[in-house]
């Protein structure tokens, strides 16, 4: 699933691209992507269509972009997009052959683009928020991410040393610090050499400032490199791959040497996902 650093760089690919244009048609070429909208496909379309584009923004894995006001409005709505497992955002010139899994279109102008929403898994979506350019209600539960310079450090140790969770469930936490997913969580405790059972409340205030430090460089070397690309899923809005899985320390590197002491890297299952980890340098916690 795309984290952060690549949700990052698709937002910034919308900001460079779509901000300032106009949706003068839309398509929607399959309904799930929109199922979690109330106004199913046919008002989806509707309060889409004639919109001009102001902003791109991003918390955490989501991502909208801010639609200027309507008439009578203070705030205007917004696009609210996540990616799932599989989505993409690209921008196309009019004319690009389809592709194979494109599941909603979106006409803009005055420049002759396209912006496509292509999902072959179809675990993302896309609604409309209303009133939410600033901060779709939708997700104002999420936390601040470790890249967002309103992130309160203080506050996020303070609440990792009140639980008694392994440290890896709570940089999954997204109420807590979000954007942090499998693939960072496991190199920012092999950066920080912590096995992922260790709790919260035995860990120092230094340890969790570590491990905030280290996950915040690691995403933001990802964020440099466009991101993490295992597959051709995961792509910015011109279609091209990330590169950073070839800096990855710990995730999906199993049987590997540990770039640190040599010995194999280890996966193992957890919550339905695999850590990695090196068992040397990070020892499984006694309790």
């Amino acid at each position: 699933m795309p984290e952060l650093p690549e949700v990052e760089v698709v937002r910034a690919g919308l900001e460079r691209h779509v901000v300032g244009t106009t949706i003068t048609g839309v398509e929607v070429l399959h309904p799930r992507p929109v199922r979690r909208d109330p106004r199913g496909s046919t008002g989806f379309v509707a309060a889409m269509t004639g919109r001009r584009i102001d902003a791109a923004r991003r918390r955490g894995k989501y991502f909208w972009l801010a639609l200027a006001p309507e008439p009578g409005q203070a705030v205007g709505d917004a696009l609210l997009g996540h990616l799932g497992m599989s989505g993409q955002m690209l921008v196309q010139p009019v004319g690009a052959p389809d592709e194979r899994h494109l599941r909603v279109r979106f006409s803009l102008a005055p420049q002759s683009w396209e912006l496509r929403f292509v999902d072959q898994r179809m675990f993302g979506g896309l609604l409309v928020s209303d009133g939410g350019a600033e901060l779709p209600a939708e997700i104002a539960h999420i936390a601040r991410d470790p890249l967002d310079p309103e992130f309160d450090d203080a506050d996020f140790v303070r609440r990792v040393r009140r639980r008694t969770s392994g440290i890896k469930r709570l940089l999954l936490d997204q109420g807590l610090v979000s954007g942090v997913g499998n693939i960072y969580a496991d190199e920012a405790l092999w950066r920080a050499r912590l096995h992922f059972e260790r709790r919260g409340d035995r860990l120092p205030v230094a340890k969790v400032r570590e491990l905030l430090e280290h996950a915040r460089a690691v995403m933001g070397e990802a964020l440099h490199q466009g991101g993490t690309s295992f597959d051709a899923l995961y792509v910015n809005v011109n279609g091209e791959s990330g590169y950073f899985d070839r800096s990855l320390d710990a995730y999906g590197q199993e049987d590997e040497p540990c770039a640190r002491c040599g010995t194999p890297i280890r996966r193992v299952a957890f919550m339905n996902r695999s850590s990695y980890f090196c068992p040397r340098c990070q020892r499984r916690p006694r309790d």
